[in-house]
């Protein structure tokens, strides 16, 4: 028996240190943060969003390469506004939510492109697909000391057939179009300032 495992004390002075150590994990602040998407049927653009969402973000301006960014979505928390249209988005030829009931999205790596800018690259697997993306993402700051906020908003394009949404006669992408914009603005606590 070693003596950490024997003297108490030793036990507390560890937990201390541990309990003290800055920890890089931001807090996610889901009033004001949103993940929407806008696809294009006969051109016509449909604005939704899914409703439920949760992600870890471990980030440190000073060594972004470091960080590591997490989501998971309930799909069956999407809505375009209308009853009907959201049930029929969570049949099988859509995001068949009953065998796929979540998203995911995992980085692989992050790079700083600029003050407050970064490209965040990663796997995101949608209806048992998982392809390669990269995120433009940029982070900006109100207030100061421990009121200091931080957003993180960006824009990126999808491939809905890569993701086998909307199979069947959806296929066609005359009626509904190919690529889908994915748009996010996420409110962070606990971040230094940039």
């Amino acid at each position: 028996m070693n003596r950490l495992t024997r003297d108490p004390l030793a036990w507390l002075l560890v937990a201390a240190c541990l309990s003290a150590a800055p920890s890089r994990a931001q807090q996610v602040v889901h009033t004001g943060s949103e993940i929407a998407f806008t696809s294009r049927q006969m051109g016509v653009p449909v604005d939704g969003q899914f409703r439920k969402w949760n992600a870890t973000i471990e980030f440190d301006v000073k060594k972004p390469e470091a960080g590591k960014v997490a989501f998971t979505i309930d799909m069956g928390s999407a809505t375009l506004g209308a009853a009907d249209t959201d049930a029929e988005v969570a049949k099988p030829d859509w995001f068949h939510t009953a065998k796929f009931p979540q998203a995911q999205f995992q980085s692989s790596g992050i790079k700083a492109t600029g003050k407050g800018r970064y490209e965040v690259a990663g796997a995101l697997t949608i209806k048992g697909a998982t392809h390669a993306v990269t995120v433009p993402v940029t982070l900006t700051q109100t207030g100061s000391g421990a009121g200091l906020r931080t957003t993180a908003a960006g824009t990126f394009t999808i491939k809905r057939l890569a993701f086998k949404i909307g199979d069947g006669p959806w296929g066609d992408t005359s009626m509904v179009a190919d690529d889908v914009q994915v748009r996010f603005r996420i409110q962070l606590g606990g971040m230094a300032p940039l």
